[in-house]
């Protein structure tokens, strides 16, 4: 309660308005990390509904760590920053529900959190840097809204991804299928990577982490980024056709390209079982 109430105080003294309604804004898929530029600062890549546009915001190199940590469903030893204020608000009963990237001004990106705390109608919102807002976002399961006017502004931005990265699109995290992974999965010895992660629909259709996805709308995605890529070309208004091998047998589905429902990143520990990428 005690808590609740600085919160409250806090808002309230750090004070700023969203710069755009949050029903203006379009809500975006977190899919992966990659440079500004030629050896530039770390971005995040944020996926529009549709599948036409994936745009960058500019983020440090921690929160890079974070999100790409999160992504592919890893836990430190010990909470780092993001997972630590994550566990914090469930230890204390409050929700992240949204996180905002609402304005640039002066090339630089301005965020929100938005929290929810029981017994008070209205959320509180409050200002934050988008990095570490969609750093926490990832672990906590919250949605992540940018404004318009920021992305046309971020589109401008040049971008190169990262091959050997997680990648995220349609609710699936997918990675480098390596030879000891697929070994020790039994994969088919076919082009394709790996998925680690499922959730949404894909998830509800019985795709499961573990399995090897290997076409999507007739292409062979050979990284994580042309996962991505082949994503992005599915025609507008059309669904993605998916193939994928998954316990001896290969199997099709067709996804809409909207963003999926987010969900908190997994709370295992790094000795915990599952897929290590």
């Amino acid at each position: 309660m005690l808590l609740g109430v600085a919160l409250i105080g806090f808002q309230a003294a750090n004070a700023r308005e969203l710069a755009a309604g949050p029903d203006e804004m379009v809500e975006v898929e977190i899919a992966t990390v990659g440079m500004a530029g030629m050896g530039g600062p770390p971005v995040v890549l944020l996926r529009e509904p549709g599948a036409q546009e994936v745009v960058p915001i500019f983020i440090g190199v921690n929160e890079a760590g974070a999100i790409l940590r999160g992504l592919g469903g890893e836990r430190s030893p010990r909470p780092m920053t993001h997972e630590l204020l994550g566990d914090v608000l469930d230890g204390i009963e409050v929700t992240l529900e949204r996180v905002y990237v609402d304005a640039i001004i002066d090339n630089t990106f301005l965020g929100m959190l938005e929290l929810r705390l029981e017994g008070r109608d209205e959320p509180v919102r409050i200002d934050s840097r988008p990095s570490d807002a969609i750093a926490l976002a990832l672990y906590a399961g919250a949605s992540i809204h940018v404004a318009p006017r920021v992305l046309e502004a971020a589109r401008q931005i040049e971008y190169e991804g990262l091959d050997d990265q997680v990648v995220a699109a349609l609710g699936i995290t997918v990675a480098p299928a390596s030879d000891d992974l697929r070994e020790a999965l039994g994969l088919p010895d076919q082009d394709g990577v790996l998925v680690n992660d499922v959730r949404g629909p894909a998830a509800e259709a019985g795709m499961a982490p573990g399995a090897l996805l290997i076409e999507v709308n007739g292409d062979v995605p050979t990284t994580p980024m042309q996962f991505l890529e082949l994503v992005r070309d599915t025609p507008q208004g059309e669904d993605a056709q998916l193939r994928y091998w998954q316990e001896g047998e290969e199997q099709a589905l067709e996804l809409s390209t909207d963003v999926p429902s987010p969900r908190p990143a997994p709370r295992q520990r790094q000795d915990a079982p599952g897929i290590r990428t």
